[in-house]
């Protein structure tokens, strides 16, 4: 059986074909292996983002064994916004398999939640060259979107490569998904509840590959930035990006 981090039960399934190596199912606390940016960042982390991230329960807590992440429209320090981005950076990293999580994003109008991954040279090589997967990223003003994307040397930014998943009725916001990369040797396919609608090989993108070594995952909840936009006065405050689950599995008999 896989060991979970302290504190948090062992109550994860198996998947047919894969084994479960590490997860978080939120059951009573925020485990170990997650630490938290704090601050502005460089830029609004590069993106002119609005919030400042804190580690306050606040921002980020366990209720009913769901993982919390609330953004605040209130002063604090030199922001108008809060909220928080937990990283297993320095704890755990992964290379290849099926990353998983099962997320109910917010809605409105400036709101960025995500659920994503850096490589973990990105202290000594830098951005894009360590790599970055977005599993899963919204924009307020896609309800019935959400977006998967690599970037690396080449296609960073703006140019990232990837691809985006509809909805035929409602929003995202209406309920829980799992949203997915399944990532090997070979490349990375993205998937919500189970249907793969994007896949990335080496040959798709117009740079170097950079995604054959290990990554540490991020989950957060941004305000405002480059891409969604500023919050209006439609936006409704305090916003939620709940999280039941973060589960890494590796094939079984550990193939690539």
């Amino acid at each position: 059986m896989p060991v979970s981090p302290a504190g948090i039960q062992a109550s994860a399934p198996e998947r047919p074909g894969w084994r479960l190596v590490w997860h978080d199912e939120f059951d009573n606390a925020v485990g170990p292996d997650w630490t938290f940016d704090i601050g502005t960042g460089t830029n609004g982390w590069g993106n002119r983002e609005h919030q400042y991230y804190t580690a306050r329960p606040e921002n980020v807590r366990v209720e009913d064994g769901i993982l919390i992440i609330e953004a605040r429209k209130e002063p604090y320090a030199s922001s108008e916004y809060t909220s928080a981005r937990l990283k297993t950076e320095g704890k755990k990293t992964f290379k290849y398999g099926r990353i998983e999580a099962r997320i109910q994003v917010p809605r409105g109008q400036g709101l960025w939640p995500a659920f994503w991954a850096l490589g973990e040279d990105q202290k000594a090589v830098g951005w894009p060259r360590c790599g970055e997967i977005d599993i899963m990223e919204n924009i307020g003003k896609e309800p019935n979107r959400v977006h998967a994307t690599v970037h690396g040397p080449g296609y960073s930014g703006g140019s990232g490569v990837g691809g985006f998943r509809e909805l035929t009725s409602g929003a995202f916001a209406d309920g829980f998904h799992v949203f997915a990369v399944e990532w090997d040797a070979s490349g990375l396919r993205f998937s919500v509840d189970d249907t793969v609608y994007k896949s990335i090989a080496p040959a798709d993108v117009p740079g170097t590959w950079v995604f054959g070594h290990p990554f540490f995952l991020l989950l957060n909840l941004a305000v405002g930035g480059n891409w969604p936009g500023a919050p209006d006065a439609d936006t409704v405050f305090p916003a939620r990006m709940k999280v039941d689950y973060v589960r890494v599995y590796e094939r079984a008999g550990g193939r690539d």
